[in-house]
């Protein structure tokens, strides 16, 4: 009989291992909020493991530890290779990561962004990550500068009206 059909030993696997969480090929350039943030998701997963392991039930204890494990591996990996910018240190009449730049487009919206980490990027605050291609577009521009926006939905003009850290 060919073993391709024959069940394996449950006892010996426990389903499915979970893939690692992919990390960003780039350097993780974070402002010293970013990196609190990070230490901050990092100590809340390390209590719920805590709370787990205080209070096991059995295989189900052990499957819920899996993801939470990946996570913190996760979240290690990335304060271990933060890269902590000072925006307070950066040039002020550029454009650089910490910035929060205030833009006016061809339609007289004024639109404002924060040049934040990847981990810190929340587009609907106004946080996008330096890796973005709206921050590709605005690092090194002066104010008074016109930037091309390559967007999906068509090129977006912006013009910098002013740069603050």
């Amino acid at each position: 009989m060919s073993r391709a059909f024959v069940k394996e030993d449950d006892a010996n696997t426990s389903g499915e291992e979970l893939p690692e969480r992919p990390q960003s090929p780039h350097p993780n350039y974070v402002t010293p909020a970013g990196l609190a943030q990070l230490q901050a998701q990092l100590a809340e997963l390390q209590a719920q493991r805590q709370e787990q392991m205080a209070h096991p039930e059995g295989i189900l204890a052990e499957e819920h530890l899996k993801p939470l494990e990946r996570d913190i591996r996760y979240f290690q990996d990335r304060i271990e290779r933060a890269i902590v910018i000072d925006p307070a240190a950066q040039p002020r009449d550029k454009v650089a990561f910490g910035a929060i730049v205030t833009t006016v487009d061809d339609d007289d919206e004024e639109l404002r962004f924060a040049i934040v980490g990847e981990d810190e990027a929340n587009p609907a605050a106004g946080k996008i990550s330096w890796v973005s291609p709206l921050a590709r577009a605005l690092v090194g521009a002066a104010i008074g500068d016109a930037v091309v926006w390559k967007r999906p939905a068509g090129d977006k003009t912006l013009e910098i009206k002013s740069i603050d850290y």
